[in-house]
């Protein structure tokens, strides 16, 4: 059902601080039109693809407009930095994850982390077939392609459980042709993307996914300002219902996704229908957005418990410095209400 909003004069009186659009509450039955609609800007990491799905139903299937909400996607790529124009007022929210929200933590910053679309971080190192490579522990002592951004995240978590050295890394260039010409070598990649364009150059690859093996980092998480969530609440949670209910639906397939993936084609022309469908079955197969926590809370879940666990575990691994209130990192206010949980 459409639902319109309406301004409560005695919500807005109450209100400090807060704006109109605060204190809109539904109206049942009434039809939304442009000018009830509480525009919300949310900033992708990447260019678009299957891995934003949810974001691109709620848009395309008029699931945020449902909720009263413009959603603005927009969709990154190299050129962008998510961070900067979050930190920077350009945009509301962004796509990110658990290190940059304990960054914020860290730094007495003004931001934190309200969601977790995925459960399982994609994170995972690639191996050839037929090379003793099949465990994780079995990369200990041998050269991995490692890019500059895993150095200082998941490469300490592998160095404090597996014993990894960082005499095994190799510069990794986001370029499959070392790993492709040497059996050997191992590299970094992303569940959905590099295991696909290996298996296209004819290689069925050894995918060792790092969340099964206890890397906790929360990923394309939600995370926004404190000064948005305490003057905008009921749109903030509007947005992330909406978004949650996007991913759902995206997740179960079938017919109510094609808007979705045109959507999405029509942001990144360099995409395709088979990657789509590719990223979609991993993400399924592999519980990235359906598994633990979201089992029972329902997506987007996050849990006090794994948050200080993965700053513990990181903390000990070096990345972090000991004494950061990890709370402030994080709220769990707008979550864990069993949206679209199996």
């Amino acid at each position: 059902m459409t639902m319109k909003y309406r301004l409560s004069r005695r919500a807005a009186l109450g209100l400090i601080g807060g704006s109109a659009a605060s204190a809109l509450i539904p109206v049942p039955g009434a039809r939304v039109n442009a000018q009830t609609l509480d525009k919300v800007s949310y900033q992708t990491n990447w260019r678009a693809q299957g891995e934003h799905g949810g974001f691109y139903l709620a848009l395309a299937n008029g699931i945020y407009k449902k909720y009263g909400i413009d959603a603005d996607i927009r969709m990154g790529g190299p050129q962008q930095n998510p961070s900067q124009l979050l930190l920077g007022g350009r945009v509301d929210m962004i796509m990110s994850n658990s290190f940059e929200a304990i960054r914020y933590a860290q730094e007495n910053l003004p931001f934190l982390c309200i969601a977790s679309i995925f459960q399982k971080d994609p994170q995972v190192l690639i191996s050839h077939p037929g090379q003793g490579n099949d465990t994780l522990a079995a990369l200990k002592g041998k050269p991995i392609l490692v890019g500059a951004g895993g150095r200082t995240s998941f490469w300490p978590f592998l160095k404090a459980k597996f014993g990894f050295t960082d005499e095994q890394i190799r510069p990794y260039t986001f370029n499959m042709a070392p790993f492709l010409a040497d059996k050997t070598i191992s590299q970094q990649g992303f569940l959905s993307s590099e295991p696909f364009a290996i298996r296209k150059a004819g290689v069925n690859p050894v995918v060792h996914l790092l969340a099964d093996s206890g890397f906790g980092n929360y990923n394309t998480t939600i995370n926004i300002s404190k000064k948005m969530v305490a003057e905008k609440k009921d749109v903030v949670q509007r947005f992330v219902t909406a978004t949650l209910e996007g991913w759902a639906e995206y997740m179960k397939g079938g017919p109510a996704i094609e808007a979705a993936n045109a959507l999405i084609l029509k942001d990144n022309p360099d995409m395709d229908g088979e990657k789509l469908a590719y990223a979609r079955q991993v993400m399924n197969e592999n519980g990235i957005v359906l598994s633990g926590d979201a089992l029972t809370l329902g997506i987007g879940a996050m849990t006090d418990a794994r948050w200080a666990d993965f700053y513990k575990m990181m903390t000990e691994a070096g990345v972090f410095p000991a004494g950061i209130d990890i709370k402030k990192a994080y709220s769990l206010e707008f979550i864990n209400k069993g949206v679209g949980k199996a």
